[in-house]
């Protein structure tokens, strides 16, 4: 099926991939209700034992990452030759992020959905959204491949694992650098590495983003007493990122915390997990609800956004005419 622009909606598939999203999320929280029989008291004292301040901060991290991700957005879609503006956009994907609570790829379609809905005129057609995600994706690929050397010892990796990880991502890379100078159509997408401040100003808005979730990891770890080093806080990134592309919903929080140190004790980082997850929620719903109250100030004012008085050049009155002679 397709909208009125002629571009594909939602259509059944949707409707399946939820149903495996809440299967998925359901065996996961039987996995970890077998595995924290006769641990409850230990799980209900570790969810308690976080400071508020830690909580607010772990909230104000991933609200952090969010924006910064979302910027990010915005200048791979400018690139590609949107001319939306800036607030708009962000609006588009704080109300689309909600998605990512249930899976990765639910994000993205409804970001994407949310931005065409909101200005078809303004911005490029679906393929070319769909690309411009690759190039976030792939700095997040290279950087998860750099630190892969983190899960060497959790998961038992070989030690050359994450030489291959990291040789790999760099030859995919490359090859879309060079699949950026097609300036038509899907490829139109990967427009911002075409040069090297886009490619320099998409790493660095990154880079910020992955810095602010694992100190948010390192943060809420360290709170329930998780002998956990930087390091692991970047090995539970890598997981949850992982763990997100799979239908589980959000039981990802405590399936990757649990998988990467489930050797602290089931309970304690069952807990972390669960508080990650639930701080996370809480800011993705703030950047939602300044998006929604944001799109209803808008409705309010009439459908249209206040015009700033001093952009507007005010016409001069025309000189009087002079009668010369008599």
């Amino acid at each position: 099926m397709a909208d009125p622009n002629g571009e594909p909606i939602m259509t059944s598939k949707g409707h399946g991939s939820a149903a495996a999203t809440a299967a998925g999320m359901l065996a996961v929280v039987a996995v970890l209700a077998v595995a924290l029989a006769g641990k409850r008291d230990e799980f209900a004292q570790a969810l308690q034992a976080a400071p508020v301040w830690v909580l607010l901060a772990a909230t104000a991290l991933q609200v952090v990452a969010l924006v910064t991700r979302c910027e990010a957005w915005h200048t791979c879609v400018g690139a590609a030759g949107a001319t939306i503006s800036r607030r708009r956009l962000f609006r588009a994907g704080g109300l689309g992020n909600l998605g990512s609570l249930i899976n990765a790829q639910l994000g993205t379609a409804a970001r994407i959905a949310m931005l065409r809905r909101s200005a078809p005129g303004e911005t490029p057609r679906i393929p070319a959204l769909i690309a411009a995600e690759i190039p976030i994706i792939t700095v997040e690929a290279v950087l998860g491949a750099l630190s892969s050397f983190t899960l060497v010892g959790p998961l038992g990796l070989p030690w050359w694992s994450p030489l291959i990880a990291f040789a790999v991502m760099f030859g995919i890379a490359v090859a879309l650098r060079r699949l950026a100078g097609r300036g038509h159509g899907f490829w139109k997408g990967l427009a911002v590495l075409r040069s090297l401040h886009g490619r320099t100003r998409v790493v660095a808005l990154v880079l910020v983003a992955v810095f602010a979730q694992i100190a948010r990891n390192w943060l809420v770890l360290h709170a329930l007493g998780v002998d956990a080093s930087v390091f692991d806080a970047t090995a539970v990134l890598i997981a949850m990122v992982v763990l997100a592309q799979l239908p589980v919903g959000p039981s990802v929080g405590a399936a990757a915390v649990v998988v990467i140190l489930g050797a602290n004790g089931v309970a304690l980082t069952a807990a972390a997990g669960v508080l990650l997850t639930a701080t996370g929620t809480v800011g993705a719903l703030c950047f939602a609800a300044w998006a929604g109250f944001d799109l209803l100030s808008r409705f309010r004012g009439g459908g249209r956004a206040p015009v700033d008085e001093a952009a507007v050049p005010v016409p001069r009155p025309a000189p009087a005419s002079v009668a010369i002679g008599g």
